[in-house]
């Protein structure tokens, strides 16, 4: 059984980073797209 749940815990990893990473991202496009749109550095 402990087989198993490491198993489950070294997968789920991954795919927890990753939907991490897709979020920072996306609010990170976001912003810089609208600072573009408004001209301003997003610095």
């Amino acid at each position: 059984m402990d087989v198993i749940w490491l198993t489950i815990y070294v997968l789920v990893w991954p795919a927890v980073v990753a939907g991490i990473l897709y979020v920072i991202s996306r609010a990170f496009f976001a912003e810089w797209r609208e600072a573009r749109r408004e001209g301003r550095d997003i610095i």
